[in-house]
């Protein structure tokens, strides 16, 4: 059986081994016919010519090597005196040393031996083109951007003429800030700061609303200028920092107006200044003046000692709104608000002088 298998794989080696030569014999043979083919076509096509090496010149095509262009001038060397600043540098721009007309130097110097000790001039100078310039916003520059927006713009107003005009038709001004920069944002958080600003006076308000105002808005008063300024920065955005200062202005003035019914039992001591008015400083002025009347009536000299004074002295209102009369309440309230100084003191005795008609030249 061993034997019988050893022949019998022998047998079928030798088959495989004839079927590949076969194979390949007729692939050999095939290419052979068709190379034979190809060469009998050339040779009935046309006779080719046997060339020998060395008899005929060889043509070499040389090109002609391309010569640098030499460097324009700077541009600088040929502007005129009287060119058109605005067509060289129209817009915003890198420093650029071939269109600079005038000469500029910057840069650091180490020692005297670098760059003979002088501080690099224009050409090529990196520290020139690092900071922005501003060499497009110059008047002529200007001139023109404000010729160009006219057409876009309104006449002014009529009836602003001053700052106070201004103030009286717009009281409240409102604050605001842009920041351009040279960073990777454009972004900057003191953007968002917004406020406004107005006088005091300009609101309409009574004693009461007025020091219940003052009372509420604290240290953003300043009595010396009376000026109230809401500022914000709590916001995200300037617009909303806007909407909210104006929205505390809006409830401090509704709130100042408002009374509480524990501010009707305020007595005269409760008080935060001194009124004359509620004082009885008023009782007795009233009743001084009504005696000195009814002593000019009683009295037979022609010559009264207070000319100034009604016939009818029973109407107390009318006696306090006499000049004479208002002098002295104000100059009574300066004295005790204010304390007691050169100025508030002259004042009064001006105020008594002119009131009880005296005559007295010496100064206090």
């Amino acid at each position: 059986m061993a034997a019988l298998s050893r022949k019998r794989l022998t047998d079928i080696h030798k088959h495989l081994i004839n079927g590949r030569t076969a194979a390949f014999a007729r692939l050999f043979h095939s290419t052979r016919l068709n190379q034979q083919n190809e060469h009998s076509e050339q040779q009935e096509g046309e006779f080719r010519v046997f060339e020998i090496e060395g008899l005929k010149p060889v043509k070499t095509e040389r090109f002609a090597r391309r010569q640098k262009k030499k460097p324009p001038p700077p541009r600088f060397r040929s502007m005129a005196t009287d060119q058109d600043w605005t067509d060289v540098w129209p817009t915003a721009s890198t420093f650029k040393w071939s269109a600079v007309p005038f000469p500029v130097r910057q840069g650091f110097v180490e020692n005297s031996s670098e760059n003979e000790g002088v501080v690099p001039a224009k050409y090529a100078n990196l520290e020139l083109m690092k900071p922005p310039n501003f060499l497009h916003l110059t008047p002529a520059h200007v001139k023109k951007h404000c010729d160009a927006l006219k057409k876009f713009c309104t006449a002014w107003p009529e009836g602003l003429e001053t700052e106070e005009d201004c103030r009286h038709h717009f009281p409240v001004e409102s604050v605001t800030s842009d920041y351009v920069f040279a960073a990777p944002s454009l972004r900057d958080d003191r953007a968002r700061v917004a406020s406004i600003k107005l006088n005091l006076s300009d609101l309409e308000l009574d004693y009461h609303s007025r020091d219940k105002f003052i009372r509420l808005v604290g240290d953003r008063y300043n009595p010396d200028t009376d000026e109230v300024i809401f500022e914000s920065d709590r916001c995200p955005l300037k617009s909303q920092n806007l909407e909210y200062v104006n929205f505390l202005l809006t409830a401090v003035y509704f709130e100042s107006w408002k009374r509480e019914g524990w501010e009707d039992q305020k007595e005269l001591s409760d008080m935060e200044s001194y009124f004359w008015d509620i004082n009885a400083s008023r009782k007795n002025m009233v009743s001084l003046l009504r005696t000195i009347k009814e002593a000019d009536e009683k009295s037979p000299e022609a010559d009264k000692g207070l000319g100034y004074l009604p016939s009818d002295v029973a109407n107390e209102d009318a006696i306090c709104q006499l000049e004479e009369v208002q002098q002295y309440k104000v100059a009574v309230e300066e004295l005790f608000n204010e304390g007691e100084n050169i100025e508030t003191l002259n004042n009064y005795k001006a105020a008594v002088t002119k009131l009880l008609n005296l005559k007295s030249d010496a100064a206090v």
